[in-house]
C-alpha cells in the first residue's frame, strides 16, 4: 500500500506527513555528517545542536522561563505515576490527586505506593464523563503537590482550564494534548508528556520541572529514577532516546513555521472538533457522545451508537472508506476519534461525512 489511510488512533498517533517527509530524506544521512541520526553518537556536537534545538523550540512554543528545566526522559507516563512522587512527594507529606478518567486512576494507583496520597475528587460515579467544578475540589492547602491529567483520551474529557489549588505545585500529565494549545507553565510546578500523541513517536518523555522542585529529590533514589540527576546531566544521565528527540525537534518545527504557533493550532484544533461534535448533537440521539458538553476533549472524541453490532460496522465500514483506528478503548467500547495537532482538518471533514452519511444510512 502506497496511499497513506487517515489515522484516528490514540497512540502511537498520526505524525504530521511534513515531519515524516523531512526525516524521511535524512534517514540515511544526516545533511553534512554522513550518518543517520540512528548511528551518531549522543554526545557529538550534531546531536547535542538537536536536542539543543528542540528544547528552544518547546521554549519558545510555550513560554518556558529560565526558572524550568526541560528534561528529556524515557518510560512514558508509567514511569512518571511513579518518578513524581517519588522526587515532590517527601516524609510526612501527602499529595492530592484529581482522578477524572482512566489514567488518573492509574497515576494515583503507583502514587500510593510511594507515600501518602488524597483523592480530591473522584468521576467514578458517572462514568468519568465529566469534570469537577472548582467548589467540588477537596484541596489540602498543605499538600505536596495536585495532580491531575489534563485530557482522558479513553473517556474523551479534557481541561480547558487549570484546576485552582492555590500555592500547592500544580502537576500535569498532559500526554494526549501536549502543545495542543498554549499553556500557562507557570501556573504548574511540573508538567510532562510521553510524545506519541501530539509531540513525536514512542520512546521520548518530555519532563518540564520548575527548578527549586529539583531541590526535593533525594539521593537515596536510584540514579536514573532521580530527576535532579537528570537535571545535572542535562538529560544526559544515560543514553537519551536520540531519534525520539530528533522527531520532536522536526514537530516543533512544524508547529513553528508552518503552522504559526501554539494559538493557531488551538483554532485549528477547535475547529476540527466542533465539526464532530456538531454532527453528534445534530444525530437526533443516533450518536450520543459520552463526555458532557462542557468537558469535552479538543484530542478525542468519544461516542455511542445504537448498539454494538451498529457500532462494528461503523468501524468496518468506516475502515473501508480509509478511515481507521476508531475503535473504542477495549475498557469502554464505543467509538473514538483521536485528532491530535497531526490530524489535517481535511481528514476530520472525511470522517464527519462518514458519520452524517452512516447516520442516514442505518438509522
Amino acid at each position: 500500500m502506497t496511499e497513506r489511510i487517515t489515522n484516528f488512533s490514540a497512540g502511537p498517533a498520526a505524525l504530521p506527513l511534513p515531519v515524516l517527509e523531512h526525516a524521511q530524506r535524512e534517514l540515511l544521512s544526516l545533511p553534512g555528517v554522513g550518518a543517520s541520526v540512528l548511528e551518531i553518537s549522543h554526545r557529538s556536537k550534531t546531536f547535542i545542536e538537536i536536542m539543543d534545538r528542540a528544547e528552544a523550540d518547546l521554549r519558545e512554543l510555550l513560554g518556558i522561563s529560565d526558572d524550568y528545566q526541560v528534561l528529556f526522559l524515557q518510560g512514558g507516563s508509567r514511569l512518571q505515576f511513579s518518578m513524581v512522587p517519588m522526587n515532590l512527594l517527601g516524609e510526612g507529606q501527602s499529595a492530592d490527586y484529581l482522578v477524572t478518567g482512566s489514567w488518573g486512576k492509574k497515576a494515583l494507583a503507583e502514587a500510593i505506593k510511594e507515600g501518602n496520597t488524597r483523592v480530591v475528587w473522584d468521576g467514578k460515579s458517572t462514568g468519568y464523563d465529566r469534570l469537577p467544578t472548582a467548589d467540588q475540589l477537596d484541596l489540602d492547602p498543605s499538600a505536596a503537590y495536585a495532580y491531575f491529567t489534563s485530557n482522558e483520551t479513553i473517556q474523551g474529557v479534557q481541561f480547558l482550564d487549570e484546576p485552582v489549588v492555590g500555592d500547592v505545585p500544580l502537576v500535569c500529565d498532559a500526554s494526549s494534548d501536549f502543545m495542543c494549545r498554549p499553556l500557562p507553565i507557570e501556573k504548574y510546578g511540573l508538567v510532562y508528556a510521553c510524545a506519541q500523541k501530539n509531540a513525536g513517536p514512542a520512546g521520548v518523555t518530555v519532563v518540564i520541572v520548575r527548578k527549586n522542585l529539583l531541590e526535593r529529590s533525594r539521593d537515596s533514589l536510584p540514579g536514573y529514577l532521580n530527576y535532579r540527576e537528570h537535571a545535572q546531566h542535562n538529560s544526559m544521565y544515560n543514553t537519551p532516546p536520540t531519534f525520539g528527540i530528533y522527531m520532536v525537534g522536526l514537530v516543533t518545527k512544524w508547529l513553528r513555521e508552518e503552522i504559526g504557533g501554539l494559538a493557531a493550532m488551538e483554532i485549528q484544533n477547535r475547529a476540527k472538533s466542533a465539526m464532530l461534535y456538531e454532527a453528534i448533537d445534530r444525530s437526533d440521539g443516533f450518536y450520543r457522545g459520552h463526555a458532557a458538553t462542557d468537558s469535552r476533549s479538543l484530542m478525542n472524541v468519544t461516542f455511542r451508537l445504537p448498539g454494538d453490532q451498529l457500532e462494528g460496522k461503523f468501524v468496518a465500514d468506516a475502515g473501508s472508506a480509509g478511515l481507521t483506528s476508531l475503535k473504542g478503548h477495549r475498557s469502554v467500547g464505543g467509538i473514538r476519534a483521536s485528532i491530535y495537532n497531526a490530524m489535517p482538518v481535511a481528514g476530520v471533514e472525511r470522517l464527519r461525512d462518514f458519520m452524517l452519511e452512516f447516520c442516514e444510512a442505518n438509522r
